[in-house]
Formats: C-alpha cells, sequence, structure tokens
C-alpha cells in the first residue's frame, strides 16, 4: 500500500497512526474535506500557520500514503492542485466524529460550527453527500488536468 512508510508494529491503530497519525497531517486532509483547500499556498494561509518546510513533508507523506495525489491545478499552471485519493476521502467519518467530540469540549469557529451544524443534523447523510462530493469535485478537477511529477 504505502512506498516508503515503516509501520511500527501490526497493530491497525499503530499503523493508520503511522500515516495520518500527527496534528499537520490531520489539518491537511480536513482543509481538503471541510474547506476545500487544495494548493500548497492555501494549505499555508490556514490558521494554524504551518511552516513551508513541514508542509512539504507531511504532503509528500501524505501521497506516498496514498491518501492525496497532486496534478497539475487547472487554471495555473504554476500550482500544484492537490486531491483526496478514495483512500484519503475514507477518513471522513473518522474526520466527522473528531470534529463532533471538539465541538463538545471546546470553543470551534462559526465555519466549523456550521459545518458540526451539519453532521448534527443527520450524521449519515452528512458523511454521504461529502464524500460524494469530494469523489465527484476529486474526479471533474482530474479530468481537467494531468498527473504532474
Amino acid at each position: 500500500m504505502a512506498g516508503k512508510i515503516t509501520y511500527r508494529s501490526d497493530c491497525p491503530i499503530s499503523s493508520s497512526l503511522d500515516i495520518w497519525g500527527d496534528k499537520w497531517s490531520l489539518l491537511v486532509i480536513r482543509n481538503m474535506m471541510f474547506y476545500d483547500l487544495n494548493t500548497y499556498g492555501e494549505f499555508l494561509n490556514a490558521p494554524e500557520k504551518i511552516a513551508t518546510n513541514i508542509l512539504a513533508d507531511r504532503l509528500q507523506k501524505l501521497e506516498e500514503a496514498g491518501l492525496i495525489t497532486k496534478e497539475e491545478h487547472p487554471e495555473s499552471k504554476a500550482k500544484v492542485f492537490y486531491k483526496l485519493t478514495p483512500m484519503g476521502i475514507s477518513l471522513l467519518p473518522l474526520m466527522t466524529e473528531i470534529s463532533l467530540w471538539g465541538d463538545k469540549y471546546f470553543e470551534i469557529s462559526p465555519q466549523a460550527k456550521a459545518i458540526i451544524r451539519s453532521a448534527k443534523k443527520d450524521k449519515g447523510e452528512f458523511i454521504r453527500s461529502l464524500t460524494e462530493k469530494l469523489a465527484k469535485t476529486s474526479s471533474t478537477k482530474s479530468k481537467n488536468s494531468k498527473v504532474k511529477s
């Protein structure tokens, strides 16, 4: 499955954490899932202010693990467009649960509150419709761009 990842054990939780178990990787995935951010510059401008070297490293690791792919940006040859793969999209139920847990215990932004409201209203429908949107968006943008190495 994953190219250069070394797994610490054969425990499914440990192996999963070896791929996406740091805060920066989860925030990149969150940004792609919930906020439609897909470029290096958009990730840098997120509120958490990830450092450029860490962002480059996490994007590479997520790509090597098969959670994201990178392509030429459909509107600018100077940009790279990152998108979630089906494997990355499959993290949506987990990300939804983490968001619901965070809403229960922390102050969250109005933008996050709106997402949480949708998830709370009908979690199954929220996950189904967002999964469909992410898959459709990825395939539509994919048709308009070529894979960039």
